[in-house]
């Protein structure tokens, strides 16, 4: 899939990432039309200990953090861009789940790169209806909303 300049300012953030928190380590990552799919793996296990005693004050753990960032700044910069200020690039929430195992890690990253090939079947492309198996996938790993 090309990127217009507004997929490369987000492309160019993403990667910073890894720069601005030490504690993040990015993997697969793609930009669709209408969204990204990313894994970003946090390499601080006490903090996660901790912080997922106060998993009701998100905004101290650092993925909503992270993510924030990342949302803020690519949508500053896109907006620069387009000449208007303040207009909404993201939607308001995101979609995370933790991966537990190699063979989750292994599916999921094959999904991430083979996306591209496949929106013409993607839930996120509002001109097709997506396949049984790509539901099926997405249901699979508590999407509730399909």
């Amino acid at each position: 899939m090309n990127i217009n300049q507004f997929g490369q300012v987000v492309k160019d953030i993403w990667h910073s990432l890894d720069t601005r928190y030490e504690e993040v380590i990015l993997d697969e990552f793609v930009i669709m039309p209408n969204h990204i799919h990313g894994i970003i793996f946090i390499d601080n296990p006490v903090e996660i200990i901790h912080e997922l005693s106060l998993l009701k004050e998100r905004r101290k753990m650092l993925l909503p953090k992270v993510i924030g960032y990342f949302k803020m700044n690519s949508a500053k910069l896109i907006n620069q861009l387009r000449g208007n200020q303040g207009q909404s690039v993201w939607q308001k929430n995101y979609y995370e789940h933790i991966i537990r195992d190699e063979v989750s890690l292994t599916k999921i990253r094959e999904y991430i790169v083979n996306n591209p090939l496949k929106w013409h079947q993607d839930i996120e492309n509002q001109q097709v209806k997506p396949s049984q198996e790509e539901l099926q996938f997405w249901q699979n790993f508590g999407r509730k909303d399909l």
